[in-house]
């Protein structure tokens, strides 16, 4: 995979991550609204059960060709805990079925996957100076 499909990978996925994040964050202060604005899409179940196996999916893709290339352990660590905390959001009831808990759980899973796809984005710039340099001399 080529340094700019990385690249674009872990933008995407930090991209994705935030826009989870904000999702989370802004539910429970527009649920008043949602049904007059036509918007029960932003709170249907399917939508962020979606968005969480899409985001795991591009994490775990991202992030282990990242390791790969920088052999750093820290953003797969990063990105486990946010995954796991995104999971135990829709899957555990007690934060599932009440909106603000379950609103800072998937706020905070989404905060950590994104930090998780910025550092590794940083990692992988960091080595691809290394490495250029490197074939430079």
């Amino acid at each position: 995979m080529s340094s700019s499909s990385r690249h674009l990978l872990d933008r995407f996925g930090a991209t994705g991550s935030l826009l989870c994040a904000v999702h989370c964050a802004l539910t429970p202060l527009l649920l008043a609204a949602i049904p007059s604005l036509g918007l029960s899409l932003w709170t249907h179940h399917g939508l962020e059960l979606g968005l969480v196996v899409f985001v795991t999916c591009l994490g775990l893709f991202s992030l282990m060709w990242g390791y790969r290339r920088h052999r750093m352990f820290h953003p797969l660590l990063i990105l486990v805990l946010g995954l796991a905390t995104l999971w135990a959001g829709i899957t555990v009831h007690a934060l599932h079925a009440s909106t603000i808990p379950h609103a800072i759980t998937m706020t905070i899973g989404g905060v950590l996957v994104a930090a998780a796809h910025m550092i590794n984005l940083r990692l992988n710039h960091a080595h691809a100076r290394v490495h250029d340099e490197r074939c430079a001399h």
